[in-house]
């Protein structure tokens, strides 16, 4: 941290901070006195330090209230983030008081989540029951943001093209938005055809993507690994993808199908726990880019914290040998 920027940390006061984000939420010095318990005198005081802090106005004053100036807007943005994190953190070390000893914070794509990390997460749980899990649902693009802009400890994601069997190294490189990451094998899936029972692809045992683009395709979101992967095999193979319905879950894909809306692609595992949501088939795809890698992903799997590693270790054994032997 620079002079400049550990010099203004000290300047900023957290219960100013408290009391502007009140005052834009209320849109008044009086109310937001009123719910903080605090003079509206000293309310006002606070406020006039704080814009003096910036070296600039936050607030439009005027006879009915208050409203925010494009520099006020910014720092609400902020300051609810710094406010959010300190409830984070306040309510982190208060677990550790009551015997947690850890905690990893973790991003995945809904493909690890549904098929494979409710046994890991479980077993390991089992194994650590004093470490805490903070796990979100992302898209794969957004998994890998978060873990180099820090959200994110680890996560667990789809990488398209890049594949760690390129490589015999337990850890391999990459790079997101300029920040270098690192990643280890998974899981493995594969994509299949999802159609109905008496659709002309259910006699099939397997099939070519080229084929399943003569139908409707129900897809999951557009930034969905799955999505950005047909759409890329659609422009190569010089066909329009017929993607005539979205959704956001796996189960709500196969509903769709079943109800004769489309055909989709959905992970084979995945298919097989959902068996018995409607009267479906999954045809097997030949291309080689219908198998994919799932792969955790860190900034630095050696910096990580003693319980993070662990986790990892866990997830990824093969890798944690690797290492070990070398």
């Amino acid at each position: 941290m620079k002079n400049s920027e550990r010099s203004f940390a000290r300047r900023i006061d957290l219960t100013s901070l408290q009391l502007f984000v009140a005052v834009c939420e209320l849109g008044s010095i009086g109310r937001a006195a009123e719910r903080e318990f605090i003079a509206a005198s000293a309310v006002s005081k606070r406020l006039s330090d704080l814009e003096a802090t910036v070296d600039t106005a936050l607030l439009y004053r005027h006879s009915r209230g208050v409203t925010l100036t494009p520099a006020g807007e910014s720092l609400l943005h902020h300051a609810r983030n710094v406010l959010y994190g300190l409830e984070r953190m306040q309510g982190e070390l208060s677990e550790y008081a009551d015997g947690v000893r850890g905690h990893v914070r973790m991003h995945a794509n809904m493909s690890a989540i549904v098929q494979f990390l409710p046994e890991d997460l479980g077993a390991f749980a089992r194994e650590h029951s004093q470490i805490k899990i903070d796990l979100q649902e992302h898209l794969s693009p957004d998994v890998l943001s978060a873990v180099a802009e820090g959200t994110a400890d680890i996560g667990i994601c789809t990488l398209g093209n890049i594949r760690s069997s390129e490589s015999n190294q337990a850890t391999v490189q990459l790079t997101q938005g300029n920040v270098p990451l690192q990643y280890r094998k998974y899981r493995e899936d594969r994509l299949v055809a999802v159609v109905p029972e008496r659709h002309a692809l259910a006699a099939h045992e397997s099939v070519a993507f080229a084929e399943v683009l003569e139908w409707d395709i129900v897809s999951l979101h557009a930034g969905s690994s799955i999505s950005l992967a047909m759409r890329a095999a659609a422009a190569q193979a010089g066909h329009a993808l017929h993607q005539r319905i979205q959704v956001t879950s796996l189960d709500a894909v196969c509903r769709m199908i079943d109800n004769g809306l489309g055909v989709g692609l959905i992970p084979d595992r995945a298919f097989e726990l959902m068996h018995g949501v409607g009267h479906l088939r999954a045809v097997q795809l030949t291309d080689d880019w219908a198998k994919r890698e799932l792969c955790v992903v860190a900034r630095d799997f050696d910096a990580l914290p003693v319980t993070t590693r662990l986790l990892v270790d866990h997830l990824c054994p093969a890798s944690a040998s690797a290492k070990a032997s070398a």
